[in-house]
């Protein structure tokens, strides 16, 4: 359908240190704290502040400026392996198990 927005396959999962590779952040790291498949964005700790202006609600009882992270385009970052990003391929193991491996290391993530 017309202006629906497409789910976005990725191999990157919250808890993931990754490298922001694109947009005013780049050459950043943090963690991933939140993955939104169905908009193709993602939320890095740290990255991408911006204030909001909040009113007092029964939840939040105070009002004022408050910072947090904006999300950013799931293809603005790569999966951090040591300091180096890299891409993430699925393998099967030997044990006939799915697992997420590193391409330029090598080395198993999962």
């Amino acid at each position: 359908m017309a202006g629906e927005p497409v789910r976005q396959k990725t191999r990157l999962k919250q808890g993931d240190t990754v490298k922001v590779i694109a947009g005013k952040e780049k050459g950043k790291s943090g963690r991933l704290l939140r993955i939104d498949h169905k908009n193709g964005r993602v939320v890095v700790e740290g990255l991408n502040m911006i204030k909001r202006h909040q009113r007092a609600t029964a939840l939040n009882r105070e009002s004022g400026i408050i910072e947090r992270e904006a999300s950013i385009h799931i293809s603005n970052v790569m999966y951090l392996d040591g300091d180096v990003a890299t891409r993430v391929r699925k393998e099967v193991t030997p044990e006939g198990k799915r697992a997420r491996t590193a391409v330029r290391s090598g080395k198993r993530i999962d």
